[in-house]
Protein backbone atom coordinates (compact mmCIF):
# COMPACT_ATOMS: atom_id res chain seq x y z
CA UNK A 1 0.00 0.00 0.00
CA UNK A 2 1.46 3.33 -0.99
CA UNK A 3 1.29 6.50 1.07
CA UNK A 4 -1.67 8.00 -0.77
CA UNK A 5 -3.71 4.82 -0.23
CA UNK A 6 -2.79 4.73 3.46
CA UNK A 7 -3.97 8.32 3.90
CA UNK A 8 -7.24 7.48 2.13
CA UNK A 9 -7.78 4.40 4.33
CA UNK A 10 -7.11 6.43 7.48
CA UNK A 11 -9.44 9.17 6.23
CA UNK A 12 -12.27 6.65 5.80
CA UNK A 13 -11.63 5.21 9.28
CA UNK A 14 -11.65 8.68 10.86
CA UNK A 15 -14.80 9.60 8.96
CA UNK A 16 -16.61 6.44 10.09
CA UNK A 17 -15.44 6.99 13.67
CA UNK A 18 -16.80 10.55 13.45
CA UNK A 19 -13.38 11.96 14.28
CA UNK A 20 -14.11 15.25 12.57
CA UNK A 21 -10.73 16.92 13.18
CA UNK A 22 -8.75 14.04 11.72
CA UNK A 23 -11.10 13.39 8.81
CA UNK A 24 -11.21 17.09 7.88
CA UNK A 25 -7.44 17.39 7.98
CA UNK A 26 -6.87 14.17 6.01
CA UNK A 27 -9.42 15.37 3.47
CA UNK A 28 -7.34 18.54 3.07
CA UNK A 29 -4.15 16.47 2.71
CA UNK A 30 -5.82 14.25 0.10
CA UNK A 31 -6.88 17.36 -1.85
CA UNK A 32 -3.29 18.65 -1.82
CA UNK A 33 -2.05 15.29 -3.13
CA UNK A 34 -4.73 15.19 -5.81
CA UNK A 35 -3.91 18.73 -6.92
CA UNK A 36 -0.27 17.76 -7.42
CA UNK A 37 -1.29 14.59 -9.28
CA UNK A 38 -3.56 16.59 -11.58
CA UNK A 39 -0.79 19.12 -12.17
CA UNK A 40 1.64 16.31 -13.01
CA UNK A 41 -1.03 14.60 -15.17
CA UNK A 42 -0.83 11.37 -13.18
CA UNK A 43 -3.49 9.13 -11.72
CA UNK A 44 -1.46 8.53 -8.56
CA UNK A 45 1.65 10.05 -7.08
CA UNK A 46 4.81 8.15 -6.26
CA UNK A 47 5.60 7.93 -2.55
CA UNK A 48 8.53 10.35 -2.85
CA UNK A 49 6.27 12.95 -4.51
CA UNK A 50 3.63 12.49 -1.80
CA UNK A 51 6.31 12.81 0.88
CA UNK A 52 7.47 16.12 -0.56
CA UNK A 53 3.87 17.43 -0.38
CA UNK A 54 3.58 16.26 3.24
CA UNK A 55 6.89 17.88 4.16
CA UNK A 56 5.78 21.19 2.66
CA UNK A 57 2.55 20.94 4.63
CA UNK A 58 4.48 20.26 7.84
CA UNK A 59 6.70 23.26 7.17
CA UNK A 60 3.62 25.47 6.69
CA UNK A 61 2.07 24.11 9.87
CA UNK A 62 5.29 24.71 11.84
CA UNK A 63 5.29 28.32 10.62
CA UNK A 64 1.62 28.67 11.58
CA UNK A 65 2.44 27.24 14.99
CA UNK A 66 5.11 29.90 15.52
CA UNK A 67 2.59 32.60 14.61
CA UNK A 68 0.05 31.11 17.00
CA UNK A 69 2.60 31.06 19.82
CA UNK A 70 3.64 34.66 19.23
CA UNK A 71 0.03 35.86 19.04
CA UNK A 72 -1.11 33.80 22.05
CA UNK A 73 -3.97 32.07 20.22
CA UNK A 74 -4.38 28.89 22.25
CA UNK A 75 -7.21 27.32 20.22
CA UNK A 76 -5.34 27.80 16.93
CA UNK A 77 -2.13 26.50 18.52
CA UNK A 78 -3.86 23.33 19.76
CA UNK A 79 -5.44 22.72 16.34
CA UNK A 80 -2.11 23.21 14.58
CA UNK A 81 -0.30 20.88 16.97
CA UNK A 82 -2.93 18.17 16.40
CA UNK A 83 -2.56 18.55 12.64
CA UNK A 84 1.23 18.30 12.92
CA UNK A 85 0.93 15.12 14.99
CA UNK A 86 -1.47 13.61 12.41
CA UNK A 87 0.92 14.54 9.61
CA UNK A 88 3.91 13.07 11.45
CA UNK A 89 2.23 9.64 11.31
CA UNK A 90 2.90 9.60 7.56
CA UNK A 91 6.37 11.14 7.49
CA UNK A 92 9.60 9.26 8.16
CA UNK A 93 11.26 9.77 11.54
CA UNK A 94 13.41 12.88 11.54
CA UNK A 95 17.03 12.66 12.57
CA UNK A 96 18.30 14.31 15.74
CA UNK A 97 20.93 17.04 15.58
CA UNK A 98 23.56 14.58 16.83
CA UNK A 99 22.75 12.15 14.01
CA UNK A 100 22.85 14.96 11.45
CA UNK A 101 26.21 16.14 12.85
CA UNK A 102 27.54 12.61 12.31
CA UNK A 103 26.61 12.82 8.63
CA UNK A 104 28.12 16.32 8.42
CA UNK A 105 31.43 15.20 9.95
CA UNK A 106 31.56 12.28 7.54
CA UNK A 107 30.82 14.58 4.58
CA UNK A 108 33.50 17.06 5.67
CA UNK A 109 36.02 14.23 5.78
CA UNK A 110 34.98 12.84 2.39
CA UNK A 111 34.93 16.23 0.64
CA UNK A 112 37.98 17.51 2.54
CA UNK A 113 36.10 20.72 3.27
CA UNK A 114 38.07 23.35 5.13
CA UNK A 115 36.06 26.57 4.88
CA UNK A 116 32.69 28.08 4.06
CA UNK A 117 33.68 27.95 0.38
CA UNK A 118 33.15 24.19 0.54
CA UNK A 119 29.65 24.42 2.01
CA UNK A 120 27.95 23.44 -1.28
CA UNK A 121 29.95 20.22 -1.52
CA UNK A 122 29.19 19.30 2.09
CA UNK A 123 25.48 20.12 1.75
CA UNK A 124 25.19 18.02 -1.39
CA UNK A 125 26.86 15.05 0.30
CA UNK A 126 24.80 15.31 3.51
CA UNK A 127 21.43 15.82 1.81
CA UNK A 128 22.09 12.84 -0.46
CA UNK A 129 22.50 10.65 2.62
CA UNK A 130 19.80 12.01 4.94
CA UNK A 131 17.18 12.46 2.24
CA UNK A 132 13.79 13.30 3.73
CA UNK A 133 14.84 12.54 7.29
CA UNK A 134 16.21 16.03 7.93
CA UNK A 135 15.11 19.55 7.11
CA UNK A 136 17.55 21.22 4.71
CA UNK A 137 17.48 24.45 6.74
CA UNK A 138 18.57 22.57 9.86
CA UNK A 139 21.32 20.83 7.91
CA UNK A 140 22.43 24.16 6.43
CA UNK A 141 22.61 25.83 9.85
CA UNK A 142 24.63 22.95 11.29
CA UNK A 143 27.04 22.90 8.32
CA UNK A 144 27.57 26.66 8.68
CA UNK A 145 28.36 26.25 12.38
CA UNK A 146 30.76 23.40 11.67
CA UNK A 147 32.60 25.09 8.78
CA UNK A 148 32.82 28.49 10.46
CA UNK A 149 34.41 26.88 13.51
CA UNK A 150 31.66 27.83 15.96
Amino acid sequence: MNLEEKIYKDYIEAFKARNREKSDFLSFVRAELQNLAIGAKKAKLEDNEALSVLQKLRKRLEEAKEVAVSSSKKDFLEKTEKEISILNEYLPKTLSEEEILGFINEAITVTQAASMKDMGKVMKEVLAKVGTQADSKTVSDLVKQKLSGS
